[in-house]
């Protein structure tokens, strides 16, 4: 497979994954243009459209598509309907196309139907997870955000981290602010901040690496809660998760 990424609008990133046939899935379409130039210089097909959610920076791009490739099957969670959807999924369905075959994930919290779809080793999570942080949470809970990102969590060390945005370095600037004895997170955010200078793209991120630099996926970790003001022995971890997320809205 061949994972593409195809920027769009300030920070958003399209992703499109070929196969050895030249097909291809496109993911979260936020515009129709960047990705109908990549498919035709790579002499790619189109076999679905997946989305991960109904935002229009997710969305925009699907009539754009459907007008060359009319009979593109599109699929995505019931909140996407009036996208264009021409098949509904939901948590346990799985997607599959000649040689793909992606499980769907219910991924509740930024927006209450969000899902993504999990082909290993890659994961299209929308904006549940970013890297270095997490989405903010727009019609969810807390509660609902935290499961979401357990079931992120649980998935094996090598999952591809295939959000939506490029939002790694503010997200990095802010761990840093809240934890800057954390040498991983110094340390990557000076390799951040250089590869940024230099407008090169910080995703995929590989879910090892996630858990060393994200505090999102650490909220078990006594330093981190200490330095959180945490100060009770095995504080529910929904509720230090509910704490950074207030802090970083409030960034």
């Amino acid at each position: 497979m061949e994972l593409i990424r195809v920027p769009a609008l300030n920070d958003n990133y399209i992703w499109v994954l070929a196969d050895n046939q030249h097909q291809c899935i496109i993911v979260d379409p936020a515009q129709a243009d960047p990705v109908l130039k990549i498919i035709t210089s790579k002499k790619l097909t189109p076999v679905a459209i997946l989305l991960t959610h109904h935002h229009n920076d997710h969305t925009d791009g699907v009539k754009g598509l459907l007008k060359v490739f009319s009979t593109l099957p599109v699929f995505g969670p019931k909140e996407t309907i009036a996208k264009g959807i021409t098949e509904q999924v939901n948590e346990g369905d799985t997607v599959t196309i000649g040689q793909f075959n992606f499980q769907v994930l219910a991924l509740p919290g930024h927006t209450l139907g969000h899902i993504g779809f999990y082909q290993a080793p890659y994961l299209f999570c929308g904006d549940t997870l970013f890297s270095a942080g997490c989405g903010r949470i727009f019609e969810g809970t807390p509660e609902q955000m935290f499961q979401s990102i357990q079931k992120i969590a649980n998935l094996p060390d090598e999952t591809l981290i295939c959000c939506a945005h490029e939002y790694t370095l503010s997200n990095l600037k802010f761990a840093h602010h809240i934890w800057p004895e954390n040498m991983a997170i110094t340390q990557y955010l000076t390799e951040v901040t250089t590869a940024r200078a230099k407008q090169q793209a910080t995703l995929p991120s590989l879910l090892k690496k996630e858990r060393n630099i994200n505090i999102f996926l650490q909220c078990d970790n006594p330093e981190l809660q200490q330095k959180l003001k945490i100060n009770i022995p095995n504080p529910p971890l929904r509720a230090v998760f509910t704490l950074l997320r207030q802090l970083k809205d409030q960034y």
